[in-house]
């Protein structure tokens, strides 16, 4: 190797105890005082802004879960007032029921009580133009002053009488 330096010409032992040198105090920077130094740094990041990226991550992280908690609490006030709506829904439908069933009871026993009554008016009128027959009969054997029972019977005077009125 022949390379002109000029009045620098350093002498190759020189050179390469030089280099020799350089090359171990880089590995001792390498291997010993670099990553001091770069724990150190990571340390020193981590107490400042490394807390302050986690408080952070901690609050996205806390507001995410809030916003999920207020959800849920939407979907359940929803979902309460849709049950609320049905049953409300239910009772009127129940109420409405009840009332179409106490209409029809109340018909049948308005038509029941009308039956009833009926059948009592035409046993008690029955009843009456048998009695009033009767009466009218022995009222008449008494006026005419003989009884008059078997003429009566015979002729069917008050049955026609009771057929015209």
């Amino acid at each position: 190797m022949n390379i002109e330096l000029g009045p620098l010409k350093p002498d190759p032992s020189m050179l390469a105890l030089g280099l020799a040198q350089f090359f171990l105090l880089m590995w001792a920077l390498g291997f010993h005082l670099l990553p001091r130094v770069e724990r150190v740094r990571a340390q020193r990041w981590d107490a400042t802004e490394g807390r302050a990226e986690r408080a952070e991550a901690v609050r996205a992280e806390a507001e995410a879960t809030r916003d999920a908690a207020l959800q849920e609490i939407g979907a359940a006030r929803h979902e309460a007032a849709r049950i609320r709506q049905e049953y409300a829904e239910q009772g009127t439908a129940a109420i409405a029921a009840a009332r179409a069933e106490g209409l029809r009871d109340r018909d049948l026993l308005l038509a029941a009580g009308h039956a009833r009554i009926a059948a009592d008016r035409a046993e008690a009128a029955t009843r009456l133009r048998r009695d009033v027959g009767g009466l009218a009969v022995t009222l008449a054997g008494r006026v005419v002053g003989e009884p008059v029972h078997a003429v009566a019977a015979e002729r069917r005077t008050v049955d026609r009488f009771f057929e015209t009125h």
